[in-house]
């Protein structure tokens, strides 16, 4: 096994573990886990079908920390994107917010298609750190923002951030599932009209009363 574990691995310093994951979360990325054998993993890593218990207990565990290193990628790839608070306009940055949880919704649901159907997937999940991405990542980051917009008091004292914040995920939900629920459907490219009434749904949600 020597021999093609270096012809896999010649080009880089990566770990063959780090390699089999990679290859997973690639496959993650193109078909979602539903699913997923050990052979399309091994297939896709160039590697014998028995490499993996090498290095993971069994499939699940293997795919549970590739999600979380595709979930990584999305998530740096969108890095920088986030407003900080008392920055620009409201009614811009929850735009920003929302085009990017969006995107970030769009990355990342398809990969985590089937897993309900998947048991033994989902423990293993739950035994590594929260996600990095997604749920609760999205509400918990955008809650703490309004929250630092709201001791600025460019958001009412009134408002919760939490609540806001559990709304812009849902929103993300359905606009991205609908169209994983279309087989023709492509990425979820919503109306500009509509993404605009949905900010400012949202702004006059979290709104101090008066001008501004």
């Amino acid at each position: 096994m020597a021999p093609r574990r270096a012809a896999v691995l010649r080009d880089g310093g990566q770990s063959l573990r780090e390699h089999l994951i990679a290859a997973a979360a690639r496959l993650l990325d193109r078909r979602g886990a539903a699913g997923l054998t050990v052979r399309d993993v091994a297939r896709e890593a160039g590697v014998a079908d028995g490499v993996l218990y090498n290095h993971f207990a069994d499939k699940e565990e293997l795919l549970a920390h590739a999600l979380h290193a595709h979930i990584r990628a999305v998530e740096a790839a969108l890095a920088g994107a986030v407003p900080q608070p008392g920055e620009g306009s409201l009614a811009g940055n929850l735009r920003v917010w929302l085009d990017r949880s969006l995107a970030l919704h769009a990355a990342i649901l398809p990969a985590l298609a089937g897993l309900t159907t998947q048991p033994k997937l989902l423990a293993r999940l739950a035994e590594l750190p929260a996600l990095p991405g997604g749920d609760p990542g999205v509400r918990a980051e955008f809650a703490d923002y309004l929250r630092a917009e709201q001791r600025l008091g460019r958001v009412a004292p009134t408002a919760d951030p939490r609540a806001a914040a559990t709304l812009l995920v849902g929103v993300c939900h359905d606009l991205v599932l609908s169209r994983l629920l279309d087989p023709a459907g492509g990425p979820p490219q919503p109306d500009p009209e509509l993404v605009a009434a949905l900010v400012d749904t949202l702004l006059r949600g979290v709104a101090p009363a008066g001008p501004g």
